[in-house]
């Protein structure tokens, strides 16, 4: 297979920034010979699989996978080797990345890499890949366990098949949350750090709340790609009350709209106690988060949607609403506690009473239906688990996390997070705003919806509370997670001070910072180099091969980008790459005079002077005499190669050719 000319000098240049040149055969044999006229048909399988590789490490925008699931699968009658050009096969490349001796992949292997990535055994979207497995482990049923089942390429490629596009992203570490074991190892010490605070006292205005336990604390986290994350007592049940308000606020907006709701509710902050009597000055509840807007909210959900419904038949449907926002996790509800809420409600009736003499409520509601209603909404039995989906689900602007269904819309899940930004926390509200800046609704129950918009939602549970209602390892857990993550609302303003981003990849932002600089040095981009010396870059930074801006510009023959680099930026002259080579050894070799003359006469003067001043010590790099010698930090010792070995040289090798 001949190589286009075009072909060969595209992987020279590619070769003179990442160190893969034909001065390192050791190095990379394969790139070797692809740059040879003719390549043998024995490095064209590799050459293939390369490429295919390469596609398989592209990200796409918004880390979304931007080509169809069938564009994953290639033609069934196409053998691998005769692909070259059609849609890469993932299924292959997975079975070659995690495949054994014996030419097989063990499943118990392949998912802990998948669920290493965030995602759960029972996630929905991967049951058609774990009914596979299940098959499969019945068809061989002396293996004991689905862990130790061993599969060829066929049948890995059959049981993933379904699930292809999912389990891509995941491997491709595509996720919101790219690394995210690293997450949740802060979010085990902020747990633990918050379990041995012991303030607050648990609620006991109705006697089944003052029965929870007071050292019951457990944390769930699910990102908007459905990567899930819980510690400690994240199983209990327990009844949703006021964490539930934003929910029930969201599904009025989308059912009725906008307009609809805001003719009966306002969206202020009232300033006031949650069970007050009062309204703002348009006779209306201030906001949907205290106890007048969420009766009012009860009673629009109730009599203007589906109104030919009963009132069983609306809690139902609720119910069924609710499910579908939870992505199925578990859904109940406590009648003891629907009993005592009830029993309880004398602020709550006067709170009705009060707004049904101002005409708060639409036409013809019955205000005794509307109660019940109210308190069965507070009495829906959730855990941990099942809070944190419905806050991904907010956060993911109305599409479950674990499901991909469009349960509300956007518009109305932006309104409800605005409200819970300001009007969440009770009469803490603004304190909270101030120092988390994140969208959050407490209950009395101890439960804590967080939701860190498009990103993830968190529920956080302990029944003891604070003076305002809050939860208070809820609130300190909020606290170290914004002291150590840039989620505050204005974490990313300009000039703040360093904090981690979760959402980046590892080593994002220094390598996007060396690639930056090397590929402006490599085509002689003068002002993106100007730019990045402003921004207080190191403009000596080097990639692994020890290659640094000013190699390149030598190599290439910018010699603008040269005088820059030493003139300006005081960057040292003799450093050496890997192979041990000079920015000089460079621009000889590949026949740019006017750069090597401009390297030799800036590096003649320090060999004088070391000759002379300082015979007795190590050699130092004095700038030339219309350059402060201030200016040009000394020269970097001699680096060998990372392998031993010596890099050829590249003039001897080119005129071979």
């Amino acid at each position: 297979m001949a190589l286009h000319r075009s072909t060969r000098d595209m992987i020279r240049r590619l070769g003179r920034v990442v160190g893969y040149h034909r001065r390192a055969p050791k190095v990379c044999p394969t790139t070797t010979r692809l740059l040879q006229p003719q390549a043998t048909k024995q490095h064209q399988q590799p050459a293939r699989f390369f490429n295919r590789y390469a596609s398989l490490e592209t990200t796409s925008h918004a880390n979304r996978v931007f080509v169809p699931a069938e564009e994953f699968h290639r033609d069934k009658e196409k053998p691998f080797d005769k692909c070259e050009n059609g849609p890469v096969n993932v299924e292959d490349l997975l079975f070659d990345m995690f495949k054994d001796s014996d030419d097989t992949v063990c499943v118990g292997k392949f998912l802990n890499a998948l669920f290493t990535t965030g995602l759960w055994k029972n996630d929905p979207r991967l049951k058609e890949m774990m009914q596979n497995l299940r098959n499969v482990h019945k068809e061989k049923s002396p293996v004991r366990s689905l862990e130790s089942l061993a599969l060829n390429r066929e049948t890995f490629a059959q049981v993933i098949r379904e699930n292809i596009v999912l389990i891509t992203r995941a491997l491709r570490h595509q996720f919101v949350i790219p690394d995210f074991q690293d997450f949740i190892r802060y979010a085990e010490d902020f747990y633990w750090k918050c379990k041995v605070n012991t303030g607050g006292k648990v609620a006991s205005y109705i006697p089944q709340l003052a029965k929870y336990n007071p050292d019951y604390w457990g944390v769930s986290i699910c990102t908007v790609d459905g990567q899930r994350f819980s510690i400690g007592d994240t199983e209990i049940p327990f009844t949703i009350q006021s964490s539930g308000k934003p929910i029930n606020y969201a599904i009025a907006l989308t059912e009725l709209g906008s307009d609809a709701v805001h003719q009966y509710v306002g969206q202020e902050p009232s300033g006031r106690m949650f069970n007050e009597l009062v309204l703002d000055y348009n006779k209306k509840p201030h906001n949907p988060m205290v106890n007048a807007g969420a009766i009012v909210v009860a009673s629009l959900l109730l009599y203007l949607i589906e109104p030919e419904m009963r009132t069983s038949e609306k809690f139902d449907w609720m119910l069924q609403y609710y499910k579908a926002v939870s992505g199925g996790e578990y859904l109940g509800f406590n009648n003891a506690i629907f009993l005592s809420e009830r029993e309880a409600a004398d602020r709550n009736y006067a709170i009705g009473f009060y707004m049904k003499e101002n005409k708060c409520f639409p036409e013809r509601v019955n205000l005794k239906e509307t109660m019940d209603f109210y308190f069965q909404l507070c009495s829906l039995e959730v855990n941990c688990q099942s809070v944190s989906v419905m806050a991904s689900t907010l956060a993911n602007g109305g599409i479950c996390p674990v499901t991909g269904h469009q349960i509300m819309n956007g518009v109305s899940c932006r309104d409800v997070l605005s409200l819970m930004h300001s009007c969440g926390m009770y009469d803490y509200s603004g304190q909270y705003a101030f120092k988390v800046g994140l969208p959050a609704k407490s209950g009395v129950s101890g439960c804590t919806m967080v939701v860190v918009p498009n990103v993830m939602g968190i529920c956080l549970w302990s029944p003891p509370l604070d003076v305002y209602g809050n939860s208070v390892r809820g609130v300190q857990f909020c606290e170290e997670l914004t002291r150590v993550f840039s989620f505050h609302h204005y974490d990313n303003l300009r000039h703040m001070t360093q904090k981690k981003d979760p959402r980046r990849q590892k080593y994002e932002t220094k390598g996007l910072k060396v690639v930056n600089l090397l590929f402006s040095a490599a085509s002689g981009d003068v002002t993106a180099m100007r730019r990045h010396y402003l921004s207080g870059m190191d403009m000596g930074l080097s990639d692994y091969d020890g290659r640094t801006a000013l190699h390149l510009a030598a190599a290439e023959g910018h010699l603008e980008c040269v005088e820059f680099l030493l003139k300006i930026c005081g960057v040292d002259a003799n450093v050496r790459d890997r192979w041990g080579h000079t920015p000089l050894d460079d621009a000889r070799q590949f026949g740019h005079a006017a750069v090597a003359d401009y390297l030799a006469k800036w590096e003649a003067p320090s060999v004088s002077a070391s000759a002379t001043s300082v015979p007795n010590h190590q050699p130092q790099t004095p700038s030339p005499p219309d350059i402060d010698s201030s200016d040009i930090p000394p020269s970097a010792p001699k680096a060998a190669a990372a392998d031993g070995t010596s890099r050829p040289d590249i003039a001897a090798f080119k005129g071979k050719r």
